[in-house]
């Protein structure tokens, strides 16, 4: 990993914009201000905020676990009007865009494929804003503004000898505009519900075969037949005591499992003190004692479920905390999509479809770029077969189509 952080030399040489732009890199957000951070890319966007990525290096959430801050910054006229933030990394851990077999293939050419440059929030396969630019400017302006984001990264991976650099889990419309910067596409697919102007949970199980229907009433029954106290609560709403709790029950999967729980309960207060109501926990508590535990985040459309904790066994208690009430949530603020995370071909029966996600990937050798790119095509179509699999899966009576 690089020692220091150095400007590439003339990194917006080729600037087509008429106004004169500065660039800086930075590695901290205590050098950007909180609210000139916050007025880029999509401020509904939880995990893109200042206060979010703040919070995980405040809370030493990174740089123990491979993951060194690197931010790129655009600015005219003393106005950050561009960013991106990214983070050298010395492994693949906590990418969830799995390029192993990449790396192993770098290393047998005899060159070294870390460190890489990532654009991605740490340990979350959230589709969301990598490459933020000012909203206030026209859409023309933000597509060169990007740009030339990319070409100070570009070269930015040159002059430090990073192996290239990976942008994960960013919008695939976005991302094809900007495929004369020699971007290669790479798709995954997880399973995401959508709502369809549900008037309440009982609206959304009558578009559901019979036989999913009376599945989901049967698990929803068995946990509220159990003396269990089920409370959403706001970031805000939520003691310092129910913190430690919630993230005893989060560390507590990873023991058990002889994994790492990477998020500190540092980050968690503060995330949920910082956000407030775009962080929502659903608590489940035995005899007063808090027993399970599910933390989502909010955007101005979609609800993301992030993490999951239990150390009481209840028979259908994760379906209820992680996918049932998330549902009734998003119907009752009616929020349009709930991405639940990564992977789980059982979401489908429960009402999420097949949703094609989208990153983006370059290398500093073009041989190799050349050859991931005719890797990647063949990928594409085995992962559209597989959404097109999973899609007739469908649980509603009449098909309302995957999200792909």
């Amino acid at each position: 990993m690089p020692k220091s952080i150095s400007m590439p030399r003339n990194p917006l040489a080729n600037n087509p914009l008429r106004v004169q732009l500065d660039a800086r890199i930075v590695s901290s957000l205590d050098e950007v201000d909180s609210s000139a951070w916050n007025r880029l890319g999509e401020s509904g966007y939880p995990f893109i905020r200042h206060e979010f990525l703040h919070a995980l290096e405040q809370h030493h959430c990174l740089l123990e676990f491979g993951w060194q801050p690197v931010y790129f910054l655009i600015s005219t006229d003393d106005q950050l009007i561009g960013a991106c933030p990214c983070y050298i990394k010395s492994n693949a851990y906590g990418e969830l865009v799995f390029d192993h077999n990449w790396a192993r293939a770098y290393e047998n050419s005899g060159q070294a494929y870390y460190p890489k440059l990532v654009s991605a929030i740490p340990y979350t396969p959230a589709t969301g804003p990598r490459l933020l630019t000012s909203p206030e400017l026209d859409a023309p302006t933000r597509q060169q503004l990007r740009n030339q984001l990319i070409q100070l990264i570009q070269t930015f991976c040159q002059q430090q000898g990073l192996s290239g650099w990976h942008i994960l889990f960013e919008r695939e419309s976005l991302l094809k505009t900007h495929r004369e910067q020699n971007l290669m596409l790479r798709y995954d697919c997880q399973f995401h519900w959508k709502n369809h102007g549900y008037r309440d949970f009982e609206h959304f199980l009558d578009q559901l075969s019979s036989r999913k229907r009376k599945n989901i009433r049967k698990e929803r029954a068995s946990v509220a037949a159990e003396d269990l106290l089920i409370e959403r609560k706001s970031g805000g709403d939520i003691s310092p005591q129910e913190w430690h709790r919630i993230h005893q029950l989060y560390a507590g999967i990873f023991d058990r499992k002889y994994g790492t729980p990477t998020l500190s309960e540092g980050f968690f207060n503060a995330v949920g003190q910082q956000l407030d109501k775009q962080v929502m926990a659903v608590l489940v508590s035995n005899q007063q004692e808090i027993i399970a535990a599910s933390l989502f985040f909010v955007s101005d459309d979609t609800l993301y479920g992030r993490v999951w904790g239990c150390d009481e066994y209840h028979n259908h208690l994760h379906f209820e905390c992680c996918y049932y009430q998330g549902i009734d949530f998003c119907i009752e603020n009616n929020l349009q999509y709930f991405d639940p995370g990564a992977q789980g071909e059982h979401k489908i029966s429960r009402g999420f479809l097949p949703t094609r996600t989208c990153s983006a990937h370059w290398f500093v050798d073009q041989n190799f770029h050349h050859m991931i790119d005719n890797y990647l095509q063949h990928e594409e179509s085995h992962i559209d077969a597989y959404c097109e699999e999973m899609s007739a899966r469908s649980p509603y009576k009449k098909s309302q189509g995957s999200n792909t």
